[in-house]
Order: structure tokens, then C-alpha cells, then sequence
């Protein structure tokens, strides 16, 4: 069958088309995407404005005509952080729902962690043993672990790179004061967590996911994405803790300049890599592998999972 995605994001929001069997891997097909930023259409009371809803709603609208010509039969439609953490970003949704007649569900950071760590765990396989999955989101990130399709933990934290720029950066490149207490604050945050992870026992295989540390891995010299999603890519601790050094020192011009980065993103890449070396640094990660798959994947699974049952 042909299944639609919707995935209203803290940055992107994204339609993607693809032919999807019970059994078989879902094949990419079609892929429209814009970047919104919604979570920079936040108020000062964390209210999505009137901008970003009615950017989100066109949007919404383009996609489901998209989804229409490419012969969609099921649509699926999610919103993530933004919308999650905006004041009225439930009233935002109805309002869209009865204009579009588009059900779009918001899920629960946890449940974004679960998802993602189903996408994980069907592209790795079972030989990969105890997971651990960490994604960097625009507005969150997520931590889940298990051994079994879904995690014996699934973490949510408001540690997204979009985020964390916002709220914590006044310049770009950040002051060396306000980059020291951004990583004071989020290495504080994950380790509150790291027992919840720990007790479980160490993973046999650390994974990442997300925009973020796919930037990260291709600076730090993994494969480009143009050789295709089955070269293996990593992402070693101790080039991230030099990288995420650099990162916050150098201008965005000159971030967007290295190997992966889009200018789009280069301002908030030095929060993220902040994030992804306390994330390695806090859990004893040396390596992480870099999965093509995300939450996106994760939907699609399960949605298929539930077809056939």
C-alpha cells in the first residue's frame, strides 16, 4: 500500500510517501519538507502566533494535495515538541483538523522515544542485542534502551538544539560564558537520568539518530549521504568533544561551510553537539552508529504492525 507521513516538527515539517507491506522494508517513494521553525513562533507565554499557524496550515493543505496526487491511501499525521509544548497547540490542531478534515495526533516525548527506538531496532536487527537509541530533536531529546522491540526505558528531555540556541545563545558565535553554562545545564539534566538507563544494564550496541548527529558524524569524516544509507557511519566520542569546541567558536558562515552542514542549521549545531558529547560522555558511549531510520520509520512500523493484527 502507499502510506503518507505527516511530521509536523519543531523545525521541519515533513510529508513522506512511501510503499509500505507488512513484512517487506517501506521504500521511500516521494519526500516534500519545509523548514517552519515553529518553536520560533513561540510567544513570550509559549504561544504558537498566528504566523505559525497559518504557515503551518498551508503547509498541511499543499501536503495533502501532494499526498492525493501520489495516490496515498492512509495517511498518518503526527506533531512533536512545538506543538506539544505551545499553550495552544491543541487549539491550533482542531482548528486545522475541521479546516482540512486531517486527524493529527501530538505524541507524548516518551512515546517519540519509543518509536524511534522500533525504527532502530528493526534496521539493526536482534544480533544487535541491548539497544541504546539517543536523538536529538529541535526541541527535545530522546534517550530509550531495551532489549526487545519496545524499551525497557523511553526518556524525553526539553534538550532539543533549536531550543537550546533560543533559550540560552544572545550571539552567534555564543559567548564562552553562555556556552559553559548551557553545558552546565544540560550535562546536569542527563545525568539525573542516567540511572533510569544504567540499571538496565550497558548496551551492546549506541545508536543516534536525527539531523543532529548525522551533521555531526559528517564533519567528524563519515560517509556523505550520497553513498547511500547502507555505509556504515559513526561518531566517535573524542572527535565530538573537539568538534563541539569549534563549533561554538566559529560563525555560522563558516559552520555551513563544513562537510553536511546546511546554513539553515549551522546556528544551532553548537547546542547540539553540546548535548551529543554530555549524552556520550554522561552514558560512557566511545562510539556511536549512526541509523538512517528515525521516528518517521517508527511510525510507519507500527502503523503497518497494527494493520495486520
Amino acid at each position: 500500500m502507499r502510506l503518507g507521513v505527516l511530521d509536523v516538527g519543531s523545525n521541519t515539517v515533513h510529508l513522506l510517501v512511501v510503499d509500505a507491506y507488512q513484512g517487506a522494508r517501506p521504500l521511500p517513494a516521494f519526500s516534500h519538507k519545509a523548514e517552519l521553525r515553529l518553536a520560533a513562533h513561540l510567544d513570550e507565554h509559549d504561544r504558537l502566533s498566528t504566523e505559525g499557524e497559518e504557515r503551518l496550515g498551508a503547509f498541511v493543505e499543499e501536503a495533502l494535495r501532494i499526498a492525493e496526487d501520489k495516490g496515498v491511501e492512509t495517511l498518518v499525521a503526527f506533531a512533536t515538541s512545538a506543538v506539544r509544548d505551545a499553550a495552544n497547540g491543541e487549539e491550533v490542531l482542531d482548528r486545522i483538523r475541521e479546516r482540512f478534515q486531517v486527524d493529527i495526533n501530538v505524541l507524548s516525548g516518551p512515546d517519540e522515544a519509543r518509536l524511534t527506538f522500533l525504527a532502530v531496532r528493526r534496521w539493526f536487527g536482534w544480533s544487535s542485542g541491548r539497544l541504546l537509541v539517543v536523538d536529538i530533536g529541535g526541541g527535545s531529546l530522546e534517550i530509550a534502551a531495551g532489549i526487545d522491540e519496545d524499551p525497557d526505558v523511553a526518556i524525553s528531555l526539553p534538550l532539543g538544539a533549536g531550543r537550546l540556541t533560543r533559550d540560552w545563545f544572545t550571539a552567534d558565535p555564543p559567548s564562552a560564558d553562555e556556552v559553559r553554562k548551557l553545558r552546565r545545564h544540560v550535562r546536569a539534566e542527563i545525568a539525573r537520568h542516567v540511572g533510569e538507563v544504567a540499571r538496565y544494564g550497558a548496551p551492546d550496541h549506541a545508536v543516534a539518530t536525527s539531523k543532529t548527529f548525522k551533521q555531526l558524524a559528517r564533519i567528524a569524516g563519515a560517509a556523505p549521504s550520497s553513498e547511500g544509507p547502507f555505509v556504515r557511519r559513526t561518531l566517535r566520542h573524542d572527535a565530538l568533544t573537539e568538534w563541539a569546541d569549534k563549533l561554538a567558536k566559529i560563525s555560522p558562515v563558516e559552520r555551513a561551510d563544513l562537510p553536511g552542514v546546511s546554513e539553515r542549521r549551522a546556528g544551532q549545531l553548537p547546542a547540539g553537539a553540546i548535548v551529543a558529547d554530555a549524552a556520550m560522555d554522561l552514558f560512557g558511549l566511545a562510539e556511536l552508529e549512526v541509523c538512517p531510520w528515525a521516528m518517521r520509520e517508527g511510525v510507519i512500523l507500527r502503523r503497518l504492525d497494527m494493520m495486520a493484527t
